[in-house]
């Protein structure tokens, strides 16, 4: 690995970790209100669909049909047993498919 792809992941890694970060200092002395804490609680989820959304629209029949499963286990499950679910799926399928 080059040192400017090491060096561009842990920029990364200190970005992510500085947004975390600096949202609960910023926040750890106020009191959110119910519609702020159902933001803030469904940002995971929002971030999770962009990151998959264009899937839909590629024609790849695993792909899509991963991404069934994946709401199907969204309805259901949390978000880490969804995820490991869906990829495994998305695998699966990719090998049987393709």
């Amino acid at each position: 690995m080059t040192l400017a792809a090491c060096m561009t992941i842990l920029g990364m890694a200190v970005v992510t970790y500085l947004t975390r970060i600096l949202g609960y200092l910023i926040l750890r002395k106020r009191s959110l209100s119910p519609g702020t804490r159902s933001v803030l609680e469904s940002a995971p989820g929002c971030v999770m669909i962009s990151a998959i959304a264009p899937y839909f629209a590629s024609g790849n029949p695993a792909q899509i049909i991963a991404l069934i499963v994946a709401a199907g286990c969204a309805i259901r499950l949390s978000m880490l047993p969804t995820l490991i679910i869906s990829v495994a799926t998305l695998g699966i399928l990719q090998l049987i498919i393709s």
